[in-house]
């Protein structure tokens, strides 16, 4: 898949997701359901209504910028798994700079957008730092990345959810959730008038995904990064120092994760709630980044097909009498199609129909 060139790739990911959809639908079909129903519903519940395709965005941004996080971290053969649990931290910082800010300010628009920035930036700052611990405990005590980061999914989940209901959940309040956010800390929804999606906050996420790649290709920093991630001993021939290496990209990455927990605390939420019951958007953008083949701009096709399928599928559970088991199935086989290329280009080969690795 890394020497698959774009247009490889984008008629691998049709043939694919068509021959995904096919079996999926026999599947269906065999089960006892209607299978033309159940594709259609999958492909309206993406894009059918203009409130669809919001959705359908406004998951694909938090995938999008979820995906880069992890994409830069592979890229540099580090492997952060602890997506997640920088989401829930960058999130929760973010959230406590709105609440505690906000009764200092004056009320309105100008305000708003200042007290998002800071938000922003406290959530880069908190999920950078949430990051470079696993990447310290790497580089100076040779502890396992994977084991660290998905310990401290678990502990960012367990204490963030502590702080929120011993010391943030509002007298009376049955849930878990924090007061709501003023209503002029908001990003307007413009054209999809969506309560839970901007179009500021996909930009955000395209603006994310071209300064990643801008740092990865045109600086030197980003340049010692993939080089770290390909040819460490080259790398470290030419002076670049592994570990502080290592703890920068861990870094980078729990940055960008903070930012999309800001984005989901702002956009989606407008308060705070059990980081327990939230997507796993972290989770999810590992198999985002990889069907991108860790490119960052890879990651956006990725994050929108990612972002439809979940739409779609969400879609059905609300309006098919199908089990959720066989949906997940369905769209498990999708991306698995997608994510599997080789197969694909070997068939081309064994066929001559094309496909050589040149």
């Amino acid at each position: 898949m890394l020497r698959a060139s774009v247009l490889e790739r984008i008629a691998i990911a049709i043939v694919s997701t068509t021959l995904a959809l096919v079996i999926g639908a026999g599947i269906v079909a065999l089960s006892g359901y209607d299978a033309v129903e159940f594709v259609y519903s999958l492909v309206y519940g993406a894009v059918g209504e203009l409130s669809n395709v919001a959705f359908t965005l406004r998951q694909s941004t938090m995938l999008i910028l979820a995906g880069v996080a992890v994409a830069v971290a592979f890229r540099a053969g580090v492997l952060n798994i602890g997506v997640q649990g920088q989401f829930v931290v960058g999130g929760f910082a973010a959230t406590l700079a709105i609440l505690f800010l906000a009764p200092l300010l004056p009320g309105n628009a100008l305000v708003g957008v200042a007290l998002m920035i800071v938000a922003g930036g406290a959530a880069v700052a908190a999920g950078g730092a949430y990051a470079a611990l696993p990447g310290l405990m790497k580089a100076y005590a040779d502890a396992n990345e994977v084991i660290t980061t998905i310990m401290l999914n678990f502990i960012a989940s367990g204490v963030v959810y502590f702080l929120l209901d011993a010391y943030l959940r509002p007298p009376g309040a049955a849930a878990p959730n924090t007061e709501a956010f003023p209503d002029y800390v908001d990003l307007p929804g413009f054209a999809f008038g969506s309560p839970s999606f901007s179009v500021i906050g996909f930009a955000i996420a395209l603006l994310t995904v071209a300064v990643v790649y801008v740092y990865m290709t045109q600086t030197g920093s980003g340049y010692d990064l993939v080089t770290s991630g390909y040819q460490e001993p080259a790398a470290k021939y030419s002076g670049v120092d592994p570990n502080r290496m290592i703890v920068r990209t861990m870094t980078l990455s729990g940055m960008i994760a903070g930012l999309a927990g800001a984005l989901f605390a702002v956009m989606i939420l407008g308060y705070y709630s059990d980081p327990n019951t939230f997507p796993t958007f972290g989770f999810d953008a590992i198999a985002v980044s990889l069907l991108a083949a860790n490119n960052p701009l890879g990651v956006i096709p990725a994050g929108l097909l990612f972002g439809g399928l979940d739409a779609g599928g969400q879609y059905i559970g609300f309006t098919l009498d199908v089990p959720s088991e066989l949906v997940d199935g369905v769209i498990g086989l999708i991306v698995l199609f997608v994510a599997a290329p080789e197969l694909f280009r070997a068939a081309g080969r064994y066929t001559g129909l094309g496909g050589d690795d040149g």
